[in-house]
């Protein structure tokens, strides 16, 4: 199988990313379903399709490709998204990860702008770099979602391009077509940059809050 991935619990001030379950899927339910305009080019399950969504997520997982979460406020303690770490990729050895993608990730929107996509950010980035000793962590958004590329810039990963007709697409009706990705990433040199601008971020939002 290679190497497989296995993302564990993650805990920080605002979120907490718990490797993503069927306990979840009631919450995630209630989040998907919240102004559904702003997911625009990124695919959310309806209410009735998490289930499945879930199933999905969790026969990903079974591959060793892929280690999904549940985003879960640590304000209500409830799921209000979820992300994943996934791709990766041993260039070296087979033992010995390289680089990883962050991606599946969805918010709801009371989830949006309260800095917890800010923190799942840092807390996936800090275990990748900091624990599994990776030399890039890659993103990547269709690259007609302006919103989405902007979230990703305030990270502080670099913008490395258009990958035309990369990958499928996610937006509604388009089921049979194929998107161009906008591509970033943060390396190994970059994180304690990155890392500081995002504890930055992150602290003015839990001061807001508090």
């Amino acid at each position: 199988m290679g190497y497989v991935l296995r993302g564990p619990l993650l805990e920080g001030a605002l979120v907490r990313l718990e490797p993503l379950g069927h306990r979840h899927a009631a919450d995630l339910a209630v989040a998907a379903e919240e102004r559904r305009e702003t997911y625009a080019y990124t695919w959310v399950p309806r209410a009735d399709e998490v289930g499945g969504y879930v199933d999905a997520q969790l026969a990903r997982a079974a591959t060793g490709r892929l280690a999904p979460y549940a985003q879960v406020s640590v304000a209500t303690g409830r799921a209000v998204g979820a992300t994943a770490y996934w791709e990766p990729r041993c260039r070296r050895s087979e033992e010995r990860l390289d680089a990883v993608e962050v991606g599946f990730t969805w918010l709801g929107a009371s989830a949006q702008g309260t800095g917890i996509n800010a923190e799942s950010k840092l807390l996936l980035f800090r275990h990748a770099f900091e624990t599994w000793h990776v030399s890039r962590v890659d993103l990547k958004t269709d690259a007609r979602n302006t919103r989405s590329r902007a979230a990703i810039q305030t990270t502080g990963a670099h913008f490395e391009g258009i990958l035309r007709n990369w990958s499928r697409s996610w937006a509604p009706g388009e089921n049979d077509r194929l998107r161009d990705s906008a591509i970033f990433s943060v390396t190994a040199e970059e994180w304690p940059e990155c890392r500081r601008r995002l504890e930055e971020r992150v602290a003015g939002f839990v001061n807001r809050r508090g």
